[in-house]
């Protein structure tokens, strides 16, 4: 029977901002390792047995960061699909388009094995036998969900209290959910033997799923497949497909997980224990785990300098960090904002990224460096009334064009070749050489060399906001109709 890994990868990864970001979600945070957790998922959905296609659902806005995440491992030629949301709708809605789209390509026997993103699982042949259960619970009907054995009373992750009276071949049938608890429930659970942490990892049939979503939420699923009937496929070719969710009929889907609207309603949920190295990396001390540790227990990524200092965890990539006398903090720096928090207060961090998020603060969602289709610019320093910025345009690629109604820009190159259209005025300009263009002019900027072009921008102007665009032609789809 066929699987397919459906890789969710959303969220914003709150509690690991400053260098989370709703533009740069938890996923794409590079590891002490060099890699990150959207490309561990991936090589771990591909190296499974029989795996020859991928399906994704992520943000629009995040589709060519995670397209090219994923060519940095290679896809060896498996079929790579994408289910495209406008805005998140929570995991039902995720999980359900999956299914629909599954339907739609592969057929309504397809088993589908649902994977966050955002997690880490370190025993993968551990795991293939894990998944290998799950297949057999799920070919037989049963919504499959991994429960992970227990190591310690955890109160950051939620629980499924197993029933061990009747057994279930390679697995067992779930009693109930149970949400995070307090430190002494939690306790109670792990010695009784009868409770695993929730992966929020599962599997099931496509149309075994969507037939327990019409019992136990149709709301949801009448609302995903009327927007599923409204929505286009953005790009279809070669082992490639994605279809782009309609964001008006989107905005119509109930906003439930699908451990509310489904797992913690059906009679038919089985659950898989397992020991598969599996941490959700939901805090900067999950996080800080992944380091080496010197003889004071101090975990130091980037050029950091202590002195009498412990039990710390310093990220400082950018620039030369030194602590002095103190012990158990977390301290990230990033080129905008830094981190400084007490280890106990690790999960705390998240209410500093909501007091961003309510002030419409750019920190919230932005980094310095912000990745798009076809490259990155860096904001390098802005002032009233002016803006310079760095972009690095990927060969053979171009942004769109384009026209500000409030700012004026001129462009110098640094390195490299660039095409540009400056309104009537096609130009070819080499390193040194510089264009300036008004505001209200169209405007497109390409690369038609090898290597990267790098330019320096300036902007000046009453208003230089990012919204300050008007797109007429996109080669990313970015046109809106």
């Amino acid at each position: 029977m066929k699987i397919v890994p459906v890789i969710i990868c959303g969220g914003s990864g709150s509690r690991l901002w400053p260098v989370s970001r709703t533009a740069h979600p938890k996923p794409f945070i590079p590891l002490p390792d060099g890699s990150n957790l959207i490309r561990k998922t991936f090589t771990r959905a591909l190296n499974l047995p029989g795996v020859d296609s991928v399906l994704t659902v992520t943000n629009r806005d995040l589709y060519f960061k995670t397209a090219d995440e994923y060519g940095q491992v290679g896809s060896a030629g498996a079929e790579l699909n994408f289910v495209l949301e406008p805005f998140g709708r929570n995991t039902a809605a995720a999980v359900v388009a999956a299914a629909f789209e599954l339907l739609e390509t592969h057929g309504p026997d397809t088993l589908m094995l649902v994977m966050p993103a955002d997690h880490l699982i370190e025993k993968q042949e551990a795991f293939a036998v894990a998944v290998d259960s799950a297949m057999k619970l799920a070919a037989e009907g049963w919504m499959v969900t991994f429960g992970i054995t227990p190591k310690y009373p955890e109160t950051g992750y939620g629980y499924i209290h197993r029933d061990t009276s009747q057994a279930l071949e390679g697995g067992a049938l779930v009693k109930r959910f149970v949400e995070k608890p307090d430190f002494e429930t939690a306790q109670g659970y792990v010695d009784s033997g009868e409770y695993l942490w929730n992966a929020g990892i599962f599997c099931f049939k496509a149309a075994d799923l969507i037939r327990e979503m019409e019992s136990h939420a149709p709301d949801v699923t009448s609302a995903v497949k009327a927007c599923m009937d409204e929505s286009s496929v953005m790009e279809e070719g070669g082992r490639r497909r994605a279809l782009t969710l309609n964001p008006d009929s989107f905005a119509g889907v109930p906003d439930i997980s699908i451990d509310h609207a489904l797992m913690e309603r059906s009679s038919k949920v089985a659950t898989v224990p397992c020991d598969i190295g599996w941490s959700d990396i939901g805090s900067w001390t999950a996080m800080s785990d992944l380091a080496a540790s010197d003889e004071a227990g101090n975990r130091l990524d980037g050029e950091v300098m202590i002195h009498g200092a412990s039990n710390n965890f310093v990220l400082s990539k950018e620039r030369l960090a030194a602590l002095v006398g103190v012990k158990d903090l977390i301290v990230i720096d990033t080129p905008d904002a830094i981190l400084v928090a007490h280890k106990d207060h690790a999960q705390d961090v998240k209410h500093i990224f909501a007091q961003l998020k309510s002030r419409n603060h750019e920190a919230h969602k932005l980094h310095q460096t912000v990745h798009r289709p076809w490259g990155t610019y860096t904001t390098l320093e802005e002032g009233e009334r002016f803006k310079i910025k760095r972009i690095v345009v990927k060969p053979q690629a171009s942004l769109s064009l384009q026209m500000h109604h409030h700012r004026s820009e001129h462009w110098i190159v640094v390195s490299g070749m660039a095409r540009v259209i400056n309104g009537e005025r096609e130009l070819m300009l080499d390193t040194n050489e510089s264009t300036f263009i008004r505001a209200g002019h169209k405007h497109r900027l390409e690369n038609p060399g090898v290597i990267d072009l790098v330019m320096i921008e300036v902007q000046s102007g009453d208003y230089l906001g990012e919204d300050d665009i008007v797109r007429f032609q996109d080669v990313y789809g970015r046109v809106s109709g």
